[in-house]
C-alpha cells in the first residue's frame, strides 16, 4: 500500500512540474503587445541610431523627441514621459485609439503640460495600454539640454593664406562639450566641422559660397554647435584673422644699380605668372624670378600677375 502510495504521488509531482514547465513555455512565446520602440530626437527618424539629445530652445531639427511605437493588436494608448524618479512630468498622448502593425508616432516639445520648459535632465517614455491593463516603462534615455556649447580657444595656424585649388588655412579649436566647430565669416555660417569632439581643427580655403574672394584681410569667427542643437551665441565666439592672397613679392622694395641683376621671390598657387618692369615684360615660373635692372636710374615699379591677381615690388634703379 506503502508503495502504491508514493507512485501516486510520484506521479502527481511530475503532471504538476510538466504543468508548470507547460505555462511557463506559454508564457515565453506569447508576444509582447508593444513592440518596435523607437526614440530619436528631431520630428523625423534617424537614419541611423545616436544618442536621444535636444534642446526645447535652439529652434533647429533637434527641437523635439520623437517617440515611435507598434502594437500587436489594436488598443487604447496613453504616452507619458516620466523623469528618473518616475514622476510624469507630460501627456503626449491620452487614451488614443490605435490600429495594430502601422507605426505610431508622439513628439515630446520638452515641456511639462502647463506649458514650462522642463529642467535639463534625463526623462524616459512610459506607454499603457488600457486593453492590456499593462504599462510600459522604457529604459530609452531622453536628455534635454538647453545649454549653449562654449568655444574655449581659437587660433589659427596660419597667419596668410596664399589661396588656390587644394589649399586652404586651418583654426584650431577647442570647446567644453563635444560638438560640432561652426565657421564663421562676418554673420554667416561658411562651413560645419564634420566631427565632434571637445577639440579639432577647421579649414577655410578662402571662398564664399564656392565663389573666390579678393585678396585681403578677414576675420573669421568660430562658434559651436552642440549635439543637442544649441548654438555658441555670437557674442561668444572666438575670431581669427586672416589675411588672403592670391600671390606676392619679397622684398616689397629693392634697390639696385642700373643694369644689374637682382631676384625676387614670388609666392603663388599657380604655375605660371607674368611680369612686367618698365617697358619689359614676359612669364615665368617657379619662385625665384630673376631679372635685371633698367639702364636708366628711377623708381620702377614690378608688377607681377596670376589670374587676374597683382603683387608690385618697388624697384629704386641708381647709377653705376
Amino acid at each position: 500500500m506503502q508503495r502504491v502510495l508514493t507512485s501516486v504521488t510520484l506521479l502527481g509531482l511530475l503532471v504538476a512540474t510538466a504543468a508548470a514547465f507547460a505555462i511557463t513555455e506559454h508564457l515565453k512565446l506569447q508576444k509582447s503587445p508593444l513592440y518596435a520602440v523607437q526614440v530619436s530626437a528631431g520630428a523625423e527618424p534617424p537614419l541611423h541610431p545616436q544618442p536621444v539629445v535636444f534642446s526645447p530652445v535652439c529652434h533647429c531639427q533637434t527641437s523635439v523627441a520623437r517617440i515611435g511605437i507598434r502594437l500587436r493588436h489594436p488598443d487604447r494608448v496613453t504616452v507619458t514621459i516620466v523623469d528618473s524618479d518616475g514622476n510624469t512630468v507630460a501627456t503626449i498622448a491620452d487614451d488614443r485609439r490605435l490600429g495594430a502593425h502601422s507605426p505610431q508616432h508622439f513628439v515630446w516639445d520638452g515641456r511639462t503640460e502647463a506649458g514650462a520648459l522642463v529642467p535639463d535632465g534625463v526623462y524616459y517614455p512610459s506607454v499603457y495600454l488600457g486593453n492590456e491593463r499593462h504599462k510600459f516603462q522604457f529604459a530609452n534615455k531622453i536628455t534635454v539640454d538647453t545649454r549653449s556649447p562654449s568655444v574655449l580657444s581659437a587660433t589659427g595656424l596660419k597667419p596668410v593664406l596664399q589661396a588656390g585649388p587644394g589649399r586652404s588655412v586651418a583654426v584650431k579649436y577647442s570647446v567644453n562639450e563635444k560638438a560640432h566647430a561652426l565657421l564663421y565669416l562676418g554673420h554667416r555660417l561658411i562651413r560645419v566641422g564634420r566631427r565632434t569632439g571637445l577639440s579639432d581643427k577647421i579649414k577655410w580655403n578662402g571662398r564664399l559660397e564656392h565663389r573666390q574672394l579678393p585678396a585681403g584681410r578677414y576675420v573669421l569667427s568660430i562658434g559651436a554647435r552642440d549635439l543637442a542643437g544649441n548654438e555658441t551665441p555670437a557674442g561668444q565666439r572666438k575670431h581669427v584673422t586672416v589675411v588672403l592672397r592670391y600671390i606676392d613679392v619679397t622684398p616689397g622694395q629693392i634697390t639696385v644699380r642700373s643694369g644689374r641683376p637682382f631676384t625676387v621671390h614670388v609666392e603663388t598657387a599657380s604655375k605660371r605668372y607674368t611680369w612686367r618692369l618698365g617697358h619689359r615684360h614676359g612669364e615665368r615660373r617657379g619662385k625665384r624670378l630673376r631679372l635685371r635692372a633698367p639702364a636708366t636710374p628711377g623708381t620702377y615699379h614690378l608688377v607681377v600677375t596670376e589670374n587676374g591677381h597683382a603683387a608690385t615690388a618697388v624697384v629704386r634703379v641708381r647709377a653705376k
